[in-house]
């Protein structure tokens, strides 16, 4: 029991310490997260508490107050959080990847499976959407390696869609924060059996890129996207 209970303890204040280094990293991108966190809270407890002084249940409405002006805080906090971490990452070498890495279960990343000498890199997802390449770099450049990168997918897979996805702020492209809902939204054609057989045969292939190290993204050391966030 006293194993268990430690076990417990060590994990509860892993977590506490990662909500705080990622309020520590959120704050020097978001100065106001300290006062937008606490206004959040007291604004949500007290429309509560004033509703049950109307109704007279001021404690049960105080109590309800609480929990749920805690969960509104939380979700207000994962939010910027996950704002300032791609303030952080958006023009960086790697950033794309390093949303492909965080985009959830049932998607199978390959990082720059193609890549020219000005550094403009092409990223591979397979899932039950098809293969999706992304690419990330100078968008005169990038267009060209991702067409010929679709090209050597269709001619392997040809059975498999294949997507193509620029990331930017120009036009036609994807803003960062918004890759990977843009994927999550593509629709599922494939089956799982359909997936792993896709994902071997293009590991039978090899990629351009296997034996290049590259780096997991410009993501600040400790900190991660908060899960479950939907992209907005």
């Amino acid at each position: 029991m006293a194993r268990k209970e430690t076990a417990a303890e060590s994990a509860n204040a892993g977590r506490l310490k990662q909500i705080a280094l990622t309020y520590k990293m959120t704050r020097k991108a978001d100065k106001k997260i300290g006062l937008v966190l606490a206004a959040v809270g007291i604004i949500t407890l007290g429309v509560f508490l004033a509703i049950g002084f109307l109704i007279g249940h001021p404690i049960y409405l105080g109590i309800l107050g609480l929990l749920v002006a805690f969960l509104v805080t939380a979700i207000v906090f994962g939010r910027r959080a996950e704002r300032a971490a791609f303030g952080q990452m958006e023009g960086q070498p790697g950033a794309a990847a390093a949303v492909l890495e965080n985009i959830g279960r049932g998607w199978s990343t390959t990082p720059a499976v193609a890549m020219n000498r000005s550094q403009d890199v092409v990223h591979r997802a397979v899932g039950k959407a098809g293969i999706v390449l992304v690419a990330e770099g100078n968008p005169n450049r990038v267009k060209s390696l991702l067409a010929a990168e679709k090209r050597k997918m269709n001619r392997i897979v040809a059975d498999v869609p294949v997507h193509d996805i620029l990331v930017g702020n120009g036009e036609g492209q994807v803003p960062l924060k918004k890759l990977r809902v843009t994927m999550m939204k593509l629709p599922r054609v494939l089956t799982g059996p359909q997936v792993t057989t896709t994902n071997d045969r293009l590991r039978a292939m090899g990629d351009l890129m296997k034996n290049m190290p590259l780096p997991k993204g410009p993501m600040p050391k400790g900190m991660k996207l908060p899960r479950g966030s939907k992209g907005r």
